[in-house]
């Protein structure tokens, strides 16, 4: 498959595609103001619902629930429920979910360089 980086290559619709497509794909599974906040935050550490709410500022409650449950859905987050009473669940990262530390390292990394860019114009 080709790169993007390259400037003189000019793509066919059905090429443009193969690059497009994944990229939805990707930003429909952790974009939104909400889920790279919680990713980050379990990469961290497990954390109990009421950890998360207070580690993500301005969360609402049912909205951390909410994204909490797609993320589960999409094999990014484990909800663990302990035997305990009251009943104690905990959210972790799966291995897949451990699969974006680069993604998100390299997003930081961008952020970084942009917030200095946008600084020193």
């Amino acid at each position: 498959m080709k790169t993007i980086k390259n400037d003189t290559t000019s793509y066919t619709p059905t090429e443009c595609k193969t690059f497009i497509l994944p990229v939805r794909d990707v930003i429909d599974i952790i974009g939104g103001k909400w889920r790279l906040p919680i990713i980050i935050a379990l990469s961290f550490k497990n954390h109990r619902f009421k950890e998360l709410e207070r580690q993500i500022e301005g969360i609402t409650p049912r909205m951390l629930s909410k994204e909490l449950k797609d993320l589960e859905i999409n094999g990014l987050v484990n909800r663990t429920v302990f035997n305990t009473t009251p009943v104690a669940v905990e959210y972790s990262l799966t291995e897949y979910g451990k699969s974006l530390d680069k993604v998100i390292e390299t997003i930081r990394d961008w952020g970084i360089t942009h917030r200095e860019k946008i600084k020193n114009s």
